[in-house]
């Protein structure tokens, strides 16, 4: 009976697995021009820079590091992130989907818990 409820557990991992493997893979970072120009450390400003990596987002008026991390059934993924604002103390909880992009297969875009779409960024090189 033990070796059921291992083999069901394992097949539920592996599956988990596939859906984040077959989702928005994170490993490289992504941004817009500005987003991965600055992918090192802030080389320019620029007012509409977004810059998504596994950890975080970055945009040119606020930092959000990423907690939890949900593959959706439709590819996308569900990110939960703390963000501080620029010239603001403390931070504000608030959540992300990213998805691929309807205009390009190598793009991602970012909306926001209200469903803004902040903006499409593609696989800095």
């Amino acid at each position: 009976m033990r070796a059921l409820h291992l083999a069901v557990a394992a097949t539920a991992m592996l599956t988990a697995g596939q859906a984040l493997a077959a989702g928005i893979d994170l490993s490289k970072p992504f941004g817009n021009k500005s987003g991965c120009v600055n992918k090192n450390g802030q080389e320019v400003y620029a007012e509409d820079m977004l810059l998504l990596t596994d950890k975080e987002l970055i945009t040119a008026a606020s930092a959000c590091t990423f907690g939890d991390k949900k593959a959706q059934a439709d590819g996308s993924l569900v990110v939960k992130a703390e963000c501080q604002a620029e010239g603001e103390d403390g931070q504000q909880a608030t959540q992300f989907t990213i998805k691929q992009s309807a205009k390009s297969a190598k793009g991602l875009v970012i909306v926001d818990e209200d469903g803004n779409v902040m903006g499409e960024v593609s696989r800095c090189r």
